[in-house]
């Protein structure tokens, strides 16, 4: 009799451990599929990241600063500086009075010096008809320069004409 009772327990043990084995495995393989899951949502996250190429002079480093703040912001940028600035203003049909620091390329728009990221958002869910936006020269206080901003600044529309400045926001 004894040898039966033993039996019923290591039976019963058994069955205890089979079935938690089995209940492990079905939790590891939920967790794996969310984990999956949720690793596909994040590349298709990654995927949809907007991409920028920033060109610069070599000798300026608040254009990295600028890189980073985008790159904080969710951008995917690439900095370039090897390229001649004026040639690739030309080529982007921006004009003299509207160059900044550098100068980007987002989407089909040319953006010029230290914009926002809510300003370049705002261009690319608008998608006007426009050569792109800049902010001319090194404002203080724009994102990726030091020192105070001193009050709102206008975001200029780089138009297709010689039309005369347009605001596209002010920041």
């Amino acid at each position: 009799m004894s040898d039966y009772r033993s039996m019923k327990v290591h039976r019963r043990s058994l069955l205890v451990t089979i079935a938690s084995i089995a209940a492990g495995l079905s939790v590891a393989r939920h967790s794996y599929g969310a984990e999956t899951v949720a690793a596909g949502d994040e590349g298709r996250a990654a995927q949809k990241k907007t991409k920028v190429t920033l060109y610069r002079n070599p000798n300026c480093n608040c254009c990295l600063d600028y890189a980073e703040y985008l790159r904080g912001a969710g951008f995917e940028v690439t900095v370039d500086s090897k390229q001649d600035l004026a040639v690739i203003r030309k080529q982007l049909h921006v004009p003299e009075k509207f160059e900044g620091c550098h100068v980007s390329v987002i989407g089909n728009y040319a953006v010029e010096g230290h914009v926002s990221a809510n300003s370049i958002r705002k261009l690319l869910a608008e998608h006007p008809a426009i050569v792109g936006i800049s902010i001319p020269g090194m404002p203080p206080g724009t994102p990726g320069m030091t020192g105070r901003k001193t009050g709102p600044l206008p975001v200029y529309e780089i138009g297709n004409d010689a039309a005369p400045k347009k605001v596209f926001a002010t920041e």
